[in-house]
C-alpha cells in the first residue's frame, strides 16, 4: 500500500465486491474518454469484466482512493521478455476520474506499478499511449518512459493490433 498526502494506492482484491464495483465503474468512465474508447462499453462487456480479470492468470490491478472513495485505476498484465528472460508488466489501462485529475494520482498509480514490478524482478514496465494524448505522454515521460528502441539503427518499436472480433 502506498500513501501520498490523502491518496491511498492499493492492489485490488477482485474477490471484494467494493473493489469489483470500483474496477467496473472506473473502467466504464475511462471508456468514455475520447483518448480511450470514446463510447460506453456494452453492458455484456461490463458484466464479463470482473470474471475475465479473475480468470486471467497474470492480472494485476491497482486502485487509488481519496477520502475512502475510489478515483483511479491501473490495470496491468504480467508477460515475459525472452530477451531478458524475466517477467514484464504491461500497463493496459491507467485512469483517474475527471474530478480528480491533476492531483498526482496517476503518478502515484504508476509508482505503485513500478514498485511491484521491481519486487517481482521484472525487466521493464510497458504501456501503449495514443500519439496525440499529450497529458498522458507528459506524465509517462516525466517518470522515465520513452518510445521503445531496442537498437537505434532499427528505429522505434511500433505497437500493432489485429481485431479478431470484427470490431
Amino acid at each position: 500500500m502506498t500513501t501520498s498526502t490523502d491518496v491511498v494506492i492499493l492492489q485490488a482484491d477482485l474477490r471484494r465486491p467494493d473493489h469489483q464495483a470500483a474496477v467496473v465503474a472506473i473502467t466504464a468512465a475511462y471508456a468514455l474518454d475520447r483518448m480511450a474508447n470514446g463510447a460506453p462499453l456494452p453492458p455484456d462487456v461490463l458484466e464479463r469484466l470482473i470474471p475475465g480479470l479473475q480468470a486471467h492468470p497474470t492480472t494485476l490491478v491497482f486502485l487509488a482512493a481519496v477520502g475512502g472513495q475510489f478515483v483511479g485505476l491501473a490495470t496491468c498484465f504480467v508477460g515475459f521478455s525472452t530477451f531478458a528472460a524475466r517477467p514484464v508488466v504491461n500497463l493496459h489501462d491507467l485512469c483517474v476520474l475527471d474530478s480528480h485529475r491533476g492531483q498526482g494520482i496517476g503518478r502515484a498509480l504508476l509508482r505503485a506499478v513500478e514498485q511491484v514490478a521491481l519486487e517481482r524482478g521484472c525487466a521493464k514496465v510497458t504501456l501503449e499511449v495514443l500519439e496525440h494524448n499529450r497529458p498522458a505522454r507528459s506524465l509517462y515521460e516525466s517518470l522515465g518512459f520513452t518510445p521503445a528502441v531496442y537498437r537505434p539503427e532499427n528505429g522505434l518499436a511500433l505497437f500493432y493490433a489485429k481485431s479478431l472480433s470484427g470490431d
